[in-house]
């Protein structure tokens, strides 16, 4: 295996270059980003004090045309005593090399491969016979896979915290319709590019509510204005794990999910879109959510943006107290509902 080198985000991050294997468009990897926390104090030590979270990892995999950049997230984690690891997915980010398509897999399954590799360099068994606590993070697609992931993994992770997560088309009715129709491009044509409209206003309202006291640098190449072009084997890969969690996932540990309180339709640029979701439709989304297993904290949080954690400051205190909230109620309760 490589070894830990420095990260782009700073000294705080290192990574890590997971082979796995060739595919049509060559070498294909994976890229984990790990910052560990602190160390505890002689005195703390002494007095027998621990973090909250000294015997858990976390694992957190991005959405669609994204990567992870996100410091300060991960600084929640590590103060508390986790040890925190991101995974860029292949073809996305640090890990997308030349003449590969963006983000493009024709099945959401092909990241068990990822996810396995991740862990194996964490020293996680997915049969979860390790010590240490494993929560899985994941944003918007990330969350989709996540949850599908959990569900066909069921002793692997402790938890599941999910960030917008992605599922459920954004006109639910509609899915049923179009799949069909999906299902047979991508068979035929799997890398013809979709008909999608984004005027960039996502990225926009990002920028609008972005804090100077807590900068975040993003790399265009990995992470563009206007989202990657979308293709027909990719979206029936989506379509279909929207129908699996329609059907009802088994994720037997808890899950909390942080959502915008509203959604607003990005058909032309207003204010309205610095204080809600423009990407998904949050009451769909918090809906499908309680499909994911038989215990499901749904958290809607007023002005919020697609990604809760770069919402304007108000918006964005209020997504991190209500996650301390839920993670120390879990670590008060044992930090599972099962016992393994």
């Amino acid at each position: 295996m490589a070894d830990w080198i420095a990260d782009v985000l700073g000294e705080e991050f290192e990574q890590l270059t997971l082979e796995l294997g060739d595919d049509d468009q060559g070498p294909v990897v994976a890229t984990l980003v790990r910052a560990l926390p602190p160390a505890q104090g002689w005195w703390d030590r002494l007095r027998g004090r621990r973090p909250l979270l000294d015997d858990v990892d976390v694992l957190y995999v991005h959405g669609w045309s994204d990567y992870f950049f996100q410091k300060r997230l991960a600084r929640f984690w590590t103060a508390r005593g986790a040890r925190f690891f991101a995974l860029d997915l292949r073809k996305y980010g640090r890990s997308l090399r030349d003449g590969q398509t963006p983000g493009y897999v024709a099945d959401l399954a092909t990241y068990d491969e990822d996810i396995a590799a991740a862990l194996d360099a964490m020293g996680h068994a997915i049969d979860g016979s390790d010590s240490r606590r494993l929560v899985l993070l994941g944003h918007s697609t990330g969350g989709l896979t996540l949850s599908l992931w959990a569900s066909r993994h069921p002793d692997a992770a402790d938890a599941v915290i999910l960030n917008s997560p992605w599922l459920e088309f954004q006109i639910a009715p509609v899915r049923a319709a179009i799949a069909p129709m999906v299902e047979l491009q991508a068979r035929l044509r799997p890398r013809e590019v979709a008909p999608q409209v984004d005027l960039g206003f996502y990225s926009r309202a990002q920028q609008e509510v972005a804090d100077p006291d807590d900068p975040m640098e993003v790399n265009p190449l990995w992470r563009p204005t206007q989202t990657m072009a979308v293709y027909a084997g990719w979206l029936h890969a989506i379509l279909s794990g929207h129908r699996t969690v329609a059907s009802g996932l088994s994720i037997p540990v808890p899950v909390c999910v942080l959502l915008s309180a509203r959604s607003a339709v990005p058909t032309r640029w207003s204010d309205e879109l610095t204080a809600a979701d423009s990407v998904l439709v949050v009451d769909d989304i918090a809906r499908a959510a309680l499909r994911l297993g038989s215990s499901v904290t749904v958290e809607r949080i007023d002005g919020a943006l697609h990604d809760v954690f770069l919402s304007r400051r108000e918006a964005r205190e209020d997504a991190y107290r209500r996650l301390e909230r839920w993670v120390t109620g879990w670590q008060a309760s044992g930090g599972a509902l099962v016992q393994r």
